[in-house]
């Protein structure tokens, strides 16, 4: 059964928290969580617990569970917050719960916090099983995490150690209510499936099943840490630090130094730097297809569209760029002597003196034919200056070009006419960009 000395052992990692953060559903697990937390809070000192309910609005019971939290967390003087949210179409219902969950928690978590989550040794189990029949790989089969990172904090699994039978004997010699959510029952998800049809067949047969899947688990916990550790060892010479002030803040790969790589050591690479950018990992097929279309055309620009990111090829190096990047940027009208001026998702540029010139200031940006008239150089194009300066092709298109009537002035400050320098000498003026920006 669970204990109190034996959840202390298991949140020692926790302890040094800025706070604790309860993920509480009413259910059966998180509630007998929440009751020895309450527990321990009371025998020894621990961080500030509060407790988050994510109302999805699936079930007419939704509010009601809501209420239930709120009555149960006001019992044992537990600040609680809930977060509705709004499924994401075209996932399962399941998926879609679970991505807006985890994005509410993301959410609502303090930096330096730390989420606990009521997952037990049943919820591994059926994890495992679940992962097992959709084939995944090493990664999948160490099954659910007891940490990982989250947002600015991080997520913590206490309980991992207990069975669904183990929490239920807890909860009713504490006297605990609980919610029975019938989705639990609804043999249509398929871990609901999972957990009344195939486990229990399973232990039917093989009596050992249970062990015999967690220690799968453990070994392919293990043999991820040394693909991790192989990971490591690729991206020191495949993450070549690069010295532009434009593009040094964006994740990027040396292609022709991943493609060396055996294609297994290619995959493994990938997988283990999508997920320290914090993304949700393609499918198999999806990325040994891309791997395939990159290898094939070395002046093709192949990308990777999902859901929150694409990976593309330009200038020699695979870019990590967030699904909110604007494929180009938005015009402006600009005010003021010296500004620091937030472009629409677009970094910042940053002016100082702007002088006044013959017509309005305004920000632009490429529609192809533009020239600027550099000192000693002539008039150039701005479509050759990028190229020869290798900026990416993703890149390009929300570089800020500075006008002054219909004079282009300076290219985000990397290039400035002759009237820039003039000014510059004259009045201080100045131009820079950063596209990635807090």
């Amino acid at each position: 059964m669970l204990t109190l000395q034996g959840l202390r052992q298991q949140l020692g990692p926790c302890m040094g928290a800025h706070a604790w953060v309860l993920g509480l559903s009413g259910g059966l697990d998180s509630m007998a969580l929440l009751d020895a937390l309450t527990q321990l809070r009371q025998q020894q000192s621990i961080p500030p617990l509060s407790a988050i309910h994510v109302h999805h609005g699936l079930s007419a019971e939704a509010d009601a569970w809501a209420q239930f939290c709120a009555d149960q967390c006001a019992a044992r003087g537990v600040p609680l917050s809930v977060a509705r949210v709004q499924l994401p179409a075209g996932a399962s219902v399941e998926e879609a719960a679970r991505q807006a969950r985890y994005a509410a928690f993301a959410a609502a978590l303090p930096p330096q916090a730390v989420l606990l989550l009521a997952h037990h040794a049943d919820d591994q189990l059926e994890t495992l099983l679940f992962r097992m029949l959709r084939g995944t790989g090493l990664r999948g089969l160490a099954g659910i995490p007891q940490q990982r990172q989250l947002a600015e904090g991080w997520l913590f699994r206490p309980m991992l150690s207990w069975s669904r039978a183990q929490l239920r004997q807890w909860a009713q010699t504490q006297g605990l209510r609980w919610i029975d959510d019938p989705a639990n029952q609804d043999a249509r998800f398929a871990r609901t499936a999972l957990r009344h049809q195939l486990l229990p067949m399973l232990r039917q047969h093989w009596p050992a099943a249970d062990q015999s899947l967690l220690r799968l688990a453990a070994h392919a916990s293990e043999a991820n840490e040394l693909l991790d550790e192989r990971a490591e060892q690729d991206l020191a010479t495949v993450a070549t630090p690069l010295t532009d002030a434009w593009l040094a803040g964006w994740p990027s790969l040396d292609v022709d130094a991943l493609l060396g790589l055996s294609p297994a050591r290619q995959r493994n690479l990938l997988r283990y730097w999508l997920a320290a950018q914090g993304a949700l990992l393609p499918v198999t097929r999806r990325l040994d297809a891309w791997l395939s279309q990159l290898a094939a055309a070395e002046d093709g620009q192949p990308q990777l569209d999902l859901d929150d990111y694409r990976l593309y090829r330009s200038s020699g190096r695979i870019w990590f760029i967030p699904g909110a990047w604007p494929s180009s940027g938005t015009p402006e009208s600009l005010s003021g002597h010296s500004v620091q001026w937030l472009l629409a998702g677009n970094g910042c540029l940053r002016l100082s003196a702007l002088p006044a010139g013959e017509g309005a200031w305004r920000i632009a940006y490429r529609l192809g034919g533009e020239q600027i008239r550099l000192p000693g150089r002539g008039t150039q194009s701005v479509k050759h200056l990028l190229q020869q300066a290798q900026i990416p092709a993703w890149l390009r298109p929300c570089v800020p070009l500075l006008y002054c009537g219909n004079e282009l002035v300076s290219v985000a400050g990397r290039w400035n006419a002759e009237v820039a320098l003039m000014d510059a000498v004259q009045s201080g003026f100045t131009v820079s960009w950063e596209p990635v920006s807090d």
